[in-house]
């Protein structure tokens, strides 16, 4: 089956070739699909898009126009997807989910120890020869009370690392999990309570247009004063200008992203030549008690390894018209 892959990254390629095995033609391009960007997979019978790529009405119809039968998204979140459009097409399209929700969740520990114990100026003072700690004084995740915004796959093995470090654990929650308020002794709340009473809040909720922006003014409103706000789950959560406004208040003390609602055209591509055009992303690193990293949770070698696996199972079924392991 031929297959054009949409916005190839150089470092998941290699991934990618190595669970096909050979058993389908890929055809990778660096380029995002678009309306524009369409013809390239005149030829192909599946395509692979990733997080950005368009997948709207407009974008499907064209890919069936080109002979396309199969999408397959390289990730969990399908909100860029227009699955109503698609199933009136005929497309099939499938996505990876829970690829590895260790790698997230260990990124949003990564993000809340750095800010915690302030590694970022750390690492500036001392390549800069100051080895003063005056300006470095943190503090411990043991014994802080911690508060996940969505426990599904990935809140839960964040709920199990933190119990290891001795947290008390909050949940928020449309499906509470009776197994983790037993092992962890998770409790769940309401959003406001479990806002009121963390030290740290990691979110992790699906993208919606109920959850979009759902921490926003009123919400940061609620948060506990000098509180550490995490987001390595979905970037329009959270309401970036609200954030700011909590930094500059006091009331948020540390702001931890991995994702960011503007995203798009901006992470994944090289931008040291080209001036930075989004000020709220500007103003965002001008902040000394922000941590941000470019959406990489994800990037470990174990989840390239199962998104690449899962994409070529996909192609692999579709190749004998038998539904694919994660169809939509």
């Amino acid at each position: 089956m031929n297959v054009t892959v949409f916005s190839t990254l150089d470092f998941e390629r290699p991934f990618l070739e190595r669970a096909n095995a050979g058993r389908h033609q890929l055809h990778f391009y660096e380029a995002p699909l678009t309306d524009q960007t369409v013809p390239l997979a005149q030829g192909s019978l599946a395509v692979s898009v990733f997080g950005a790529d368009d997948l709207s009405a407009p974008v499907l119809e064209q890919l069936v126009a080109h002979g396309v039968r199969y999408v397959v998204v390289r990730a969990t979140g399908i909100d860029q997807v227009d699955l109503p459009a698609a199933h009136r097409l005929g497309l099939r399209v499938a996505h990876v989910p829970n690829y590895s929700p260790y790698a997230i969740a260990e990124h949003a520990v990564a993000l809340m120890l750095a800010l915690a114990r302030h590694l970022r100026q750390a690492d500036q003072q001392l390549r800069a020869n100051d080895f003063c700690l005056d300006k470095l004084i943190g503090f411990e995740l043991h014994g802080k009370t911690v508060g996940i915004v969505g426990v599904g796959h990935i809140g839960a093995v964040l709920a199990g690392i933190l119990h290891g470090f001795g947290c008390r654990l909050l949940g928020e929650d449309v499906q509470p999990n009776d197994e983790l308020r037993r092992r962890y002794d998770l409790e769940y709340v309401a959003l406001p309570e479990l806002c009121a009473r963390a030290d740290i809040i990691s979110l992790h909720a699906p993208l919606t247009t109920q959850t979009r922006h759902l921490f926003n003014d009123e919400v940061m409103s609620q948060l506990k004063p000098g509180a550490m706000l995490i987001n390595t789950g979905r970037g329009g959560v959270l309401d970036t200008a609200a954030a700011l406004r909590a930094l500059d208040s006091g009331q948020l003390a540390y702001l931890g992203l991995d994702v960011y609602e503007a995203e798009k055209g901006l992470f994944f591509t090289d931008h040291t030549r080209d001036p930075l055009r989004d000020a709220t992303f500007a103003r965002l690193l001008t902040y000394p008690n922000v941590l941000v990293t470019g959406h990489q949770g994800y990037l470990t070698r174990e989840a390239l390894t199962t998104i690449a696996t899962a994409v070529a199972a996909s192609l692999d079924a579709w190749a004998l018209d038998q539904p694919a392991p994660h169809e939509l």
